[in-house]
């Protein structure tokens, strides 16, 4: 009998705690979000964990044997940046020449500097040196094409391959833009390479969305980090130190 009025006690506290939770839960209310970036250095191995270390030790060997070998070598110091940047300008141009292992020959590239997770030191590049993001193309009408670049304008500049020359301004407008030297037509229809997150119209380029014939593979191969590899590896192969540099692609007046 004891144990039958127990339950019958709990159910009851139980009972009235779901009723007393929901007023109890409107007098509060979030007043602030504030958060912070912990930068992850050196200074962080001045005094070593040895308990840690052994525990992480057997995966750290893991990670290291995957992400450790060398795919390649750049020349220099890498950084990305608005409105242009060595590293931006670089990721764009492989995202072109990667588009013949999907029969696609895209005429331009974009890459957002938000999707650049890391900049590259000079010297050898290891696997996990390389982002993670999939690639997508898709097929924009000259009219849509002026808007994508509206809309990186309005950012104050993004990730733009070889073929685009750009002029904004301060206030983020556009004020002219070619494509492999000629004015953009608004009755063609460009074929573009770009990552699935900015296919979805995200970061604000929502031009994408009218995207047609949208290509976005699902095998590994997709991943930007294998093309980028193998990218690094065909020019390793030819004895080439990857080269990048500011070009002009984006100029602010």
């Amino acid at each position: 009998m004891k144990k039958k009025n127990s339950g019958k006690c709990m159910l009851a506290a139980a009972a009235m705690l779901l009723m007393v939770s929901p007023s109890a839960a409107q007098k509060y209310k979030v007043a602030k979000v504030e958060r912070t970036r912990i930068l992850i250095d050196q200074r962080w191995d001045a005094k070593p964990d040895a308990e840690a270390a052994q525990f992480i030790a057997p995966y750290k060997n893991k990670v290291d044997s995957i992400m450790g070998p060398v795919v390649g070598t750049i020349a220099h110091d890498m950084t990305r940046h608005r409105p242009e940047s060595e590293l931006s300008n670089l990721l764009c141009d492989i995202l072109v020449w990667g588009g013949r292992q999907f029969n696609e020959q895209p005429v331009f590239s974009v890459y957002n500097m938000g999707g650049i997770r890391a900049d590259f030191a000079k010297g050898d590049i290891n696997v996990g040196d390389v982002s993670e993001n999939k690639i997508c193309f898709l097929t924009l009408t000259g009219e849509k094409v002026l808007e994508l670049f509206q809309q990186i304008a309005h950012r104050g500049g993004e990730g733009v391959s070889h073929a685009v020359r750009m002029v904004i301004t301060r206030d983020g407008k556009l004020k002219g833009v070619t494509l492999n030297g000629e004015p953009v037509d608004p009755a063609k229809s460009y074929r573009i390479a770009t990552l699935d997150y900015l296919a979805e119209g995200n970061d604000q380029l929502v031009a994408f969305k009218s995207g047609t014939d949208v290509v976005a593979p699902k095998s590994k191969e997709n991943n930007v980090r294998y093309i980028i590899m193998d990218y690094f590896r065909e020019m390793k192969a030819q004895g080439k130190v990857v080269e990048s540099r500011v070009e002009d692609r984006c100029v602010v007046e």
